[in-house]
């Protein structure tokens, strides 16, 4: 009989793939699927960074890079901070990973153990609350709440700190809400975190090039009062549609740099080296791509809002960020994952249901509009049929 570790026992996944099987296999039994359930950006990657990485190849580009990732990439990432909101950071604290969970992973991993406790968003990404109860640490909940706009409030998050509190992991603009916390809000976490000197903080940015209504991305690398313990995750996947190449970067205090670089010697070893280079291309290259998917995840955000508050039972405050939206399906007399699982099977709809990405998730389905406005619009469409039909009943 084999027996693993305890922690396997504990790990969770991200049932947006398994969401994503299921629709997938019903597409292959000749069902028409909407999938509104995954976060993937729905354009190509702009060509100049593929060329990028087809030049590498054939420039010879094959073998080991370091660990950190090449210094002409770390430099790019840089740069490219700098240009965007005047931060200073040495390259030699910018590691690259492959993909945006790697920095999770290797954050969790430092500070979770048995008897401390771990700060998180709760709806969030459910990888963080997945690997907290892997190391065995407490996984507790920033509650995310819709009557903030699904931004996190400071008060209510300093207040969870307790002597125990190791890391606090902050997500703006979020993944599943499409919230985005206001500056002021993060001024006042800033502030008030100078009362726990010992707690790090995971701020996740992946999402930081995707706001709306003239709303600006505060990065918390603008804080030289936490730069000591801040660590903030960010990536290629979102911004230039590169989800399939795993490529991620993230900017870590010296103290814990050398500690992340020997978990990449024993865990990935490396980035493979042109997708490296294509990351280069995608930084100093033109935006224009970059500038054009936003547009049209604005675009999509109106059709999406106005089409869920035509739908009976269903309401939906309008996503500041991210390309998600988050409706409140209380309304409808239904729990949320068995409306997300009769929407796939019945009205051939991809949705989310709102606990698999917390205990504060019920009532919600998230909606990706990562997805085309014709596509959006027959899914409403069938929701709304669905409903309908389900309220006569």
């Amino acid at each position: 009989m084999l027996k693993t570790v305890a922690a396997f026992d504990r790990i969770g996944e991200e049932n947006a793939f398994a969401v994503l099987a299921r629709a997938t296999k019903l597409a292959s039994e000749g069902k028409d699927i909407v999938n509104l359930g995954i976060g993937q950006p729905d354009f190509p990657t702009p060509p100049h960074i593929v060329e990028a990485a087809v030049k590498a190849l054939k420039d010879g580009h094959h073998g080991y890079t370091p660990a950190t990732g090449i210094l002409p990439l770390r430099e790019a990432v840089s740069k490219d901070l700098n240009r965007r909101f005047g931060v200073e950071v040495d390259p030699d604290l910018v590691m690259i990973v492959p993909g945006g969970k790697v920095t999770m992973y290797a954050a969790i991993l430092l500070f979770g153990e048995p008897g401390v406790d771990i700060l998180y968003p709760d709806p969030g990404f459910p990888i963080y609350r997945s690997m907290i109860e892997f190391t065995g640490a407490n996984p507790i909940p920033v509650p995310i709440r819709e009557e903030n706009g699904f931004a996190f409030s400071a008060e209510e998050t300093l207040a969870l700190i307790t002597p125990k509190t190791r890391l606090l992991i902050i997500n703006s603009p979020a993944n599943p809400t499409g919230g985005v916390t206001p500056k002021d809000e993060i001024d006042k976490l800033v502030k008030g975190l100078e009362a726990f000197p010992d707690v790090a903080i995971m701020s996740d940015e992946i999402y930081d090039q995707l706001t709306f209504d003239g709303l600006e991305h505060q990065t918390l690398l603008a804080y030289p009062e936490i730069r000591d313990r801040l660590i903030v995750l960010n990536g290629w996947s979102k911004t230039y549609a590169m989800t399939g190449w795993r490529l991620g970067w993230s900017v870590w205090p010296k103290k814990l740099y050398d500690d992340v670089r020997k978990l990449g010697v024993n865990a990935w070893s490396c980035v493979n080296g042109p997708t490296q280079w294509a990351g280069i291309a995608a930084l100093e290259g033109p935006q224009d791509a970059v500038a054009h998917m936003r547009a049209e995840f604005d675009k999509r955000r109106k059709l999406v809002t106005e089409g869920l508050n035509a739908l009976p039972g269903v309401s939906a405050i309008a996503p500041k960020g991210a390309f998600y939206a988050y409706p409140n399906v209380k309304e409808t007399g239904w729990k949320a994952k068995p409306l997300a699982s009769a929407l796939l099977d019945d009205a051939g709809v991809a949705v989310i249901g709102g606990p698999d990405f917390g205990v504060l998730g019920e009532g919600y389905i998230r909606l990706s509009y990562a997805n085309s406005a014709e596509n959006i619009s027959k899914a409403l469409e069938r929701m709304k049929t669905f409903l309908e039909k389900r309220a006569a009943a």
